[in-house]
């Protein structure tokens, strides 16, 4: 091989070498900043972008949804309970240029804004409203880490908090709290209970007030279901409609019997049964026999 063609093929190898490193292929959900001698271009756009090495430098900067978890954090809610608490934030980059120029990492710069963020709004929080209130926690959070994120080019799009533990004391305390609330609204519907049926016994007795036959009625249902369960004793309630005229007749009998007693025809005694012959005493050794 010749001399000539020895150069050939090296100045062949190396502008396939240059081209390879020169070429770049940016993705549709990517874009590139560029740098040349250390200046600003402008962003690239999706597609095959040429860039000559040692002079031309490029940033790739991803626009998808980033999901950025919190680690566990330990905090005090603002009634002095410890609580670990951890999230899930996610976020985008919507200026390309910005999330380089105006922070070094801008993934790490949200996740150290998001932990900081995270212990101030639970800190000033009490228990209950980190339990029952936690869509307005999440609210808040969102507000104040993208209030941060937006110089930066990065969008924050959701913040949920996904995990609360507290002590096991604390635990137990709550559920000693909410078995006492359920004791209260037990004995509550109990008593409400007890009112409605006091009011319909009211009304059932007003209606069978009116119809004395339809207490009979009633009597004979209830000792039909007694008879049912072949009971060996029945306990039947005499109605007072039975005995009301028996009673209304006895004062009526003790007025005369107290009337014949004080004019002196007090009523004759029985006659006492005859008394028995007393038994001969038998004679002793010694006595006269006339």
């Amino acid at each position: 091989m010749s001399p000539w063609q020895v150069v050939a093929v090296v100045l062949v190898a190396v502008v396939v070498a240059a081209l390879t490193v020169s070429v770049k292929v940016v993705r549709e959900y990517e874009r590139g900043v560029a740098f040349r001698l250390g200046r600003l271009r402008e962003p690239l756009g999706p597609g095959v972008r040429l860039l000559f090495p040692g002079i031309d430098k490029m940033v790739r900067v991803d626009l998808r949804v980033v999901t950025l978890t919190i680690p566990p954090q330990e905090v005090i809610t603002k009634d002095n309970v410890p609580a670990r608490v951890n999230a899930v934030v996610l976020f985008q980059v919507t200026d390309p240029v910005q999330s380089v120029m105006a922070v070094e990492n801008h993934a790490v710069a949200t996740s150290q804004i998001a932990q900081t963020t995270l212990r101030s709004v639970v800190g000033r929080a009490d228990l209950d409203t980190l339990l029952a209130h936690r869509a307005d926690l999440n609210e808040d959070l969102a507000q104040s880490i993208a209030a941060q994120t937006a110089p930066w080019g990065v969008q924050v799009n959701v913040v949920e908090i996904k995990d609360v533990e507290i002590p096991e004391a604390m635990q137990r305390a709550m559920a000693r709290e909410a078995e006492a609330e359920r004791e209260r609204r037990a004995k509550i519907i109990n008593a409400r209970g007890e009112l409605q049926a006091s009011e319909e016994l009211r009304q059932a007795a007003d209606t069978l007030s009116r119809s004395p036959a339809s207490l009979q009625l009633r009597y004979l249902q209830t000792l039909l279901e007694l008879g049912a369960d072949q009971n060996s004793t029945v306990v039947f309630p005499l109605p007072i409609d039975i005995i009301g005229p028996f009673l209304g007749t006895l004062p009526h009998l003790m007025d005369k019997l107290g009337t014949s007693a004080s004019n002196g025809h007090a009523p004759r005694p029985a006659a006492r049964p005859p008394a028995a012959p007393e038994p001969a005493t038998p004679a002793r050794d010694g006595d006269d026999h006339d």
